[in-house]
């Protein structure tokens, strides 16, 4: 795993969970023990161990409140999707509706994805990846916050199976062009698509965080790669 990854101590977000309801914090007691997965820094992590059916796995990282991630498992029964997410009232969230709807190819980490590639994700583990609308963190002196940098794209490729999907998307065109930069200095490990749908089958549904950048005249660009190993 690359150094400078393991060193980075600059985190990409700030813990400020704000209202934990009684009914996410219920949800997340009951329903933990069925779908979620403990880390420990100390080992690799069996991930399709944790699911009922071995099919191809996709990471959805930073999933919110979890709608994304719930359409993303209705849509595609064929694959198994691990959702990581560092804040407990979406994990209670989403805990509640995958409960409700008996969804099985769900699977979710609660914490930092960073810990997660450096310490628990063996090589050629996914078949794609999804990081929908990350935190922009538009201060140019909060840049380094910035959970797209070259050494995460380093890391995630390494989890990421030979030919399997990375799919970015932003409303902050400012950090798309960041993120292009960035990705633009591995070019020999991710190649850019030039389609606007994903070649998993994967659709984008409009999250709370889209429709909020639409709201305010952003536009919203998606860019996908290639690994390429």
């Amino acid at each position: 795993m690359s150094e400078q990854l393991v060193r980075r101590s600059i985190r990409s977000f700030v813990i400020r969970e704000g209202r934990f309801t009684e009914a996410q914090k219920r949800a997340f007691e009951m329903y933990w023990p069925a779908y979620g997965i403990d880390t420990d820094p100390r080992r690799l992590i069996n991930l399709q161990h944790y699911f009922k059916t071995t099919q191809p796995l996709v990471m959805d990282v930073g999933f919110g409140a979890g709608d994304s991630l719930i359409s993303l498992a209705q849509q595609r029964p064929d694959y198994n999707f691990l959702g990581i997410e560092v804040y407990r009232p979406g994990i209670g969230a989403v805990l509640q509706k995958i409960h409700a709807l008996e969804i099985e190819n769900i699977r979710i980490m609660n914490t930092d994805v960073l810990d997660l590639l450096t310490h628990n994700i063996a090589s050629d583990s996914c078949a794609g990846a999804t990081i929908w609308f990350p935190d922009p963190w538009p201060k140019q002196k909060h840049s380094k916050r910035r959970l797209i940098q070259k050494e995460f794209l380093v890391a995630i490729s390494k989890a990421l199976k030979p030919d399997a999907i990375l799919h970015l998307a932003s409303d902050w065109q400012p950090y798309v062009k960041f993120m292009q930069k960035q990705a633009a200095q591995l070019q020999e490990v991710l190649q850019p698509l030039q389609c606007e749908l994903n070649p998993l089958g994967l659709q984008r549904p409009a999250t709370r965080f889209e429709q909020r950048g639409l709201r305010r005249g952003h536009q919203v660009s998606d860019l996908l790669y290639k690994v390429c190993k």
